[in-house]
């Protein structure tokens, strides 16, 4: 089976920074595209940025300039500056991932984890 576990939310001032980490697990023979979405209270989940498997990027405009998607064998990463505290949400990573024994990639979601911007 795979499992995506995410770290480093928290809460932040506005004006600083956090860097969220998406680590892939399990049977995995490979990786396409990887994202990070989020979901504040209230709201539905947005797309916040993708990341290809060739890394090509893509952002959500209310993010460009300030957010860096990256990946690394089967981590994704999200480098967030000068963050907003429009940006309060619960982030999630997601993954097409084909596990060993299947033919299709599947998408596989994180537990989410909280970002939290003061002002």
């Amino acid at each position: 089976q795979v499992q995506l576990v995410e770290s480093g939310g928290g809460l932040v001032q506005a004006g600083g920074s956090l860097r969220l980490s998406c680590a892939a697990s399990g049977s995995i023979v490979s990786i396409g595209a990887m994202g990070w979405y989020r979901q504040a209270p209230g709201k539905q989940r947005e797309l916040v940025a993708t990341i290809t498997k060739n890394s090509l990027t893509n952002y959500v405009d209310s993010v460009k300039g300030r957010f860096i998607i990256s990946r690394d064998k089967n981590t994704v990463y999200l480098q967030m500056n000068s963050l907003k505290p429009d940006d309060t949400a619960a982030y999630y990573c997601n993954a097409d991932i084909r596990f060993t024994g299947s033919i299709y990639s599947q998408t596989y979601w994180g537990q989410g984890t909280q970002v939290t911007v003061a002002s």
